[in-house]
């Protein structure tokens, strides 16, 4: 290439650099987002007969359904022709599993591959819910035998005068556990605010939006519970994210189902709305990755030939820039953690603490090995004990976190929900490189 032709590319870059922070200046005037990166939906917890191969293979089976539940967003997923011969195939889209041992019950912990899973989902035509998801704040009043009371986050002192309100809280917190559904509650605070709970009955939205105004959250349900008889029956509006404002309701036989049919009715409603389509899958999985302390157009060039360096990446593009972020797509091959893996070998780019990190319940594929084996470990009660983890918490909840999206706007929000992957976020240290005599 001649002289004059890198000089015209050099030009094109930095222009293009410049309108990039342009449009990154622009949108940092929108206002602030809630949407959450869930971290554990492609792991799960099952119980076992035993360790034999027809056991794993009918966990791997069930572990794997409840999995393509969560990643679906539906339960119709289910119901798909095709279904079966995926779910029969679980054990190849496994990345490690442990089976652990505790009060003579044998429960196995897994991991799936997340691309490999929304791939399986794509093959029988689901559509595939991605990692970055909403926060609902959950305003629920649950009235019963004439006492009404207001179900808020959880303390210590409260939960030990009311365990009902505790019971409640848990059953809904499961629900949205089991279906990958951020939610939480309005702080105990307002436990005591008798118009809040008389307004949460009417379904008045008006005084509840302010009082949640400094609370995170996308949307805002505001539930009210009753029992009729042998019934439960839960009526609720939503307020946000357009999500209708007509009321809707369901009814159970019991707490538990009650709270499943309202927090699956949330998980349909968000996942039709932020779903992809099977069509749009792809066979080469997408990522954005954010870097924080990029201050020069040599920055942004050393983090595109670095990222293109690395053996899974295919491609680098689609970026923007805000300030000294640099936000980048990254297409890839293969499991997100072998790119993960990649990139921790560079020590240019840093972690930034607090990114959601999945929670693998033995040790993770090595990056040498792109279709490994699934690893396992087999853990007695004794290991369990020394944790303070086995047998004190629900299994699935060590395994499921979710994790606000950092420093994120409305644009970036709306983006992330239509990413199938969660946003990896890291700091830029050039300086932090050993370079060698030809550098």
């Amino acid at each position: 290439m001649t002289e004059s032709g890198r000089i015209h590319i050099r030009i094109f870059r930095y222009a293009a650099f410049l309108m990039a922070a342009a449009v990154g200046l622009l949108w940092a005037l929108a206002g602030p987002a809630s949407a959450v990166t869930v971290s554990g939906l492609y792991n799960v917890d099952v119980a076992v007969d035993g360790s034999g191969s027809d056991d794993l293979q009918a966990g791997y089976a069930e572990g794997l359904r409840r999995v393509m539940v969560r990643v679906s967003g539906s339960r119709d997923v289910l119901a798909l022709d095709g279904v079966d011969e995926v779910l029969s195939n679980a054990e190849s889209l496994l990345l490690a599993y442990q089976v652990r041992r505790n009060d003579g019950e044998s429960r196995m912990q897994m991991s799936f591959g997340a691309v490999g899973v929304n791939r399986a989902l794509a093959s029988i035509s689901a559509p595939v819910w991605g990692a970055n998801r909403p926060l609902s704040l959950a305003w629920v009043a649950v009235e019963d035998r004439g006492d009404r009371k207001l179900i808020t986050a959880a303390t210590e002192s409260a939960d030990r005068i009311d365990d009902d309100a505790a019971s409640w809280r848990q059953h809904f917190l499961a629900a949205a556990e089991e279906r990958g559904l951020p939610v939480v509650f309005p702080p105990h605070s307002v436990q005591g605010d008798r118009a809040l709970l008389s307004d949460l009955w009417g379904q008045f939205t008006g005084r509840i939006r302010e009082a949640s105004s400094d609370m995170p959250h996308d949307a805002l349900a505001l539930v009210r519970v009753s029992r009729s008889g042998g019934q439960w029956r839960a009526g609720w509006v939503f307020d946000g994210i357009s999500m209708g404002s007509a009321e809707q309701s369901v009814t159970a036989a019991s707490p538990a189902e009650l709270a499943q049919a309202v927090v699956g009715r949330w998980s349909d409603a968000f996942a039709s709305r932020y779903a992809v389509a099977a069509g749009e899958v792809g066979d080469s999985p997408q990522v954005d990755i954010v870097l924080e302390g990029i201050t020069s157009l040599a920055d942004y060039g050393n983090v595109g030939k670095a990222l293109n360096s690395f053996t899974p990446v295919v491609s680098v593009g689609a970026s923007r820039v805000r300030n000294e972020r640099l936000t980048v797509q990254v297409t890839f091959t293969g499991e997100l953690d072998q790119l993960r893996q990649y990139i921790a070998l560079d020590p240019r780019f840093v972690v930034i603490e607090g990114q959601p990190e999945e929670a693998l319940p033995s040790t993770a594929t090595p990056v040498s090995e792109p279709a490994a084996e699934p690893q396992q470990a087999e853990v007695g009660a004794e290991v369990g004990a020394e944790s303070g983890e086995a047998g004190e918490q629900n299994p699935d909840t060590a395994l499921f976190v979710y994790q606000p999206l950092q420093d994120s706007d409305e644009q970036d929000a709306e983006q992330a929900f239509e990413s199938l992957y969660q946003v990896l976020y890291y700091r830029w240290q050039p300086a932090s490189v050993v370079r060698g005599g030809g550098e």
